[in-house]
């Protein structure tokens, strides 16, 4: 339950649909038959602007409002009717979401990033969400959760049960600051271990010496990792538990090549009140009760009348 990156993957399948729309329609308009317009025709009509010429042919604004439309344009239209519906059944249940309830759900979904404006870009960059549009989002989806889930009671006995049988997920979680060199033989590891010794900065040597392109570049650098991350190799991160902020490994043979791992710093996560994990199991416990969110979306658009003319 403590993994945030997790539960927000629906997140991004609302929006990946508005990602990739200038990279789509960038190769598919050009494989479009084109309506030619001269400048005449472009005159006689000022909301048609030409956006860009290939040779003789153009493309108008009007073209690639058509073509939005028809690539997107139901998948976006369902979303902001399914927008509309949810708020329209909150009013009428006299359910809401306070702002600190939005606060909250953003402290929990920055987990694991170095800041709070780290947070902000990579949301920017990966999902094109401005602040203002995350918040609508949170704001919407905790709705959702209120909806479906206010006929539900979840007792104490199922969530001290849930807990009793599930201790690894309230564990107290450690993140770890590490940095990685690759390198291809003993020699080379003997190398980077006498260069440690002689005080080089690590980050020098695994720019000189790493093999791996995706850290070498950044002084190895792999960022906050939590101690149990499913994408680092169990190898390494037993290693680095074991090893004191400003600490660097011995070598690690790992899929025939040797790594060297540096514990640049290490931080606890601050435990959990009883009341705070009985309330998120409570609600975890709730929501998988509660119907699919395919349903009740589809109950409240036969509720509301909805029709979709597109």
């Amino acid at each position: 339950m403590r993994n945030i990156k997790i539960l927000w993957g629906v997140v991004a399948v609302l929006f990946i649909a508005v990602v990739i729309l200038s990279s789509v329609l960038s190769a598919d308009l050009i494989n479009q038959r084109h309506v030619d317009m001269s400048p005449d025709q472009t005159k006689q009509n000022p909301s048609v602007k030409v956006i860009a010429t290939i040779g003789d042919k153009t493309i108008t604004s009007m073209e690639l409002e058509q073509q939005l439309l028809q690539k997107h344009g139901r998948e976006l239209l369902n979303q902001m009717v399914d927008h509309e519906v949810i708020r329209m059944e909150g009013k009428a249940l006299g359910l809401f979401v306070e702002e600190s309830e939005i606060q909250k759900e953003l402290k929990r979904m920055q987990q694991g990033y170095d800041n709070e404006g780290q947070f902000y870009e990579s949301m920017k960059v990966q999902l094109g969400l401005t602040p203002e549009a995350l918040k609508a989002d949170i704001y919407d989806k905790l709705l959702q959760e209120k909806i479906i889930t206010k006929d539900i009671i979840v007792s104490d006995e199922q969530v001290n049960a849930y807990i009793q049988s599930h201790p690894e997920e309230f564990k107290a979680a450690a993140q770890l600051r590490l940095q990685q060199i690759v390198v291809s033989s003993k020699d080379q590891a003997a190398k980077v271990t006498a260069d440690v010794s002689k005080g080089i900065e690590f980050a020098q040597i695994a720019k000189d010496r790493s093999l791996d392109d995706a850290t070498r570049d950044n002084g190895g650098d792999l960022g906050w990792v939590e101690e149990d991350d499913p994408f680092i190799a169990p190898a390494i991160l037993k290693a680095a538990k074991q090893l004191k902020p400003g600490e660097v490994s011995k070598p690690i043979d790992l899929n025939g090549q040797l790594y060297i791992i540096k514990l640049k710093d290490r931080k606890e996560q601050p435990k959990e009140s009883k009341e705070t994990i009985m309330e998120s199991v409570r609600k975890e416990l709730a929501l998988r009760a509660a119907p699919p969110l395919k349903d009740a979306i589809k109950k409240l658009r036969e509720k509301y009348k909805v029709q979709v003319m597109l």
